[in-house]
């Protein structure tokens, strides 16, 4: 899937949530909705160690006018045009701090004939769940949980695509 694609998924959905509502930034991507900011972040790839930074550090620029600030993101959903590394989907899974607050999206299938988006998301994010409606109802995509991994497939160094449950 190409970068452009999911800038216009990004788009129709940011379009959707102010119809709801939410307030969504022009420049960037984060949604802001019950009371905290619901943070996109799309990857080609990154490597496990700058996942871990990015994710620790949980920030995201909000734009009012000319001035910018840092908040707090509350959820961040990574958002991987190709199949994220199952080291990235383990380190999700195994660390209830991040299996509260970030959601991973395996947006790779969603064009073509299988229109299908892999998701790893147990997150309360009202934003992320309806992320999730919004791609099935409003884009015919289909979405099912990322399978479980074993920590075999983890270990053994390479990084196939994950299964979908």
């Amino acid at each position: 899937m190409k970068i452009s694609r999911i800038s216009e998924i990004i788009g129709k959905f940011k379009r959707f949530c102010n119809r709801q509502g939410w307030k969504t930034s022009q420049s960037y991507d984060w949604i802001e909705a019950d009371d905290g900011y619901h943070n996109f972040l799309w990857a080609r790839e990154v490597s496990p160690e700058s996942f871990r930074r990015i994710t620790a550090d949980k920030k995201c620029v909000v734009r009012e006018g000319l001035s910018y600030r840092i908040e707090e993101a509350t959820y961040t959903a990574w958002l991987f045009p190709e199949t994220p590394p199952k080291c990235l989907i383990k380190t999700v899974r195994e660390n209830p701090d991040y299996s509260k607050r970030i959601a991973l999206y395996d947006l790779s299938q969603v064009t073509g004939s299988k229109n299908l988006c892999a998701k790893l998301n147990n997150t309360e994010s009202s934003v992320f769940h309806e992320f999730e409606n919004f791609l099935q109802t409003e884009l015919n995509v289909k979405v099912k949980p990322i399978a479980v991994l074993t920590t075999q497939d983890v270990d053994g160094g390479t990084y196939p695509t994950p299964t979908i449950a």
